[in-house]
């Protein structure tokens, strides 16, 4: 339910409230990490991933944006959030120091150079889906098992796989499940929430197959491009 209909709001003003809410979620997770990190002794590869979950949850906000697909031009502000964080993890990755908090929160190791890497891909997949694919069901299904899928799988992978392989990077089978069920998961709930009308459970399964697949034959710091594209193109064929 759009705003619009909770306090009256003109589409122009809804969309830009649900969109400044966007930048405070954001920014408020971002500093929250920062600071477990900092003061916690939080472990960086978690903060990373939970940073990584937190993005793509931002799917929740499109049913508050009032147009819909292909309706008001400024359902689109839903990217702006993704637009500063090109321009930011660029910048950062070039010039940013160890204490900086994107640094802190986003990277593996501390290196800035990381930035350019898996986080700039992610938030260039994040606008792609939040225009050409806003309030669509195969977008839907590209974040939820970006943001979920592969936000988790390394938290399940890295501490408890056992039972590794290796196609272009090394990866676990415990990790690639976790993709599988967490996409799963996730794509039912963002479906149901954001286009009931789609909700396909076989084919969000199917889907999600597809995702784990995707991101097992990933290379290192792809698997943001290779799953979404994986995902928005099966969607195209599995019906």
């Amino acid at each position: 339910m759009a705003l619009l209909t909770l306090f009256g709001l003109d589409v122009v003003w809804n969309n830009v409230l649900v969109t400044v809410l966007t930048f405070i979620y954001v920014f408020s997770l971002v500093a929250l990490m920062n600071l477990l990190v900092s003061r916690y002794r939080f472990p960086q590869d978690l903060s990373r991933k939970i940073s990584h979950i937190g993005a793509g949850t931002l799917i929740a906000f499109w049913p508050l944006y009032n147009g819909g697909t292909g309706g008001h031009w400024t359902v689109y502000l839903n990217v702006s959030i993704f637009v500063l964080w090109i321009v930011l993890l660029t910048l950062k990755g070039f010039t940013a120091d160890e204490n900086d908090e994107a640094v802190k929160t986003m990277t593996r190791t501390g290196d800035r150079h990381e930035l350019l890497r898996g986080p700039l891909y992610f938030v260039i997949v994040g606008t792609i889906c939040g225009t050409l694919y806003f309030g669509t069901f195969a977008g839907v299904m590209a974040m939820a098992a970006l943001g979920w899928g592969d936000g988790l799988a390394p938290m399940i992978g890295t501490r408890f796989g056992r039972m590794k392989y290796k196609v272009l990077s090394e990866k676990s089978l415990e990790g690639s499940l976790t993709v599988f069920i967490a996409s799963a998961l996730a794509g039912i709930f963002f479906v149901w929430l954001i286009v009931p009308a789609a909700l396909n459970p076989g084919r969000i399964i199917l889907l999600s197959l597809i995702a784990a697949v995707a991101e097992g034959l990933s290379p290192k710091d792809w698997d943001n491009f290779l799953i979404p594209v994986a995902v928005i193109g099966a969607s195209q064929f599995i019906l």
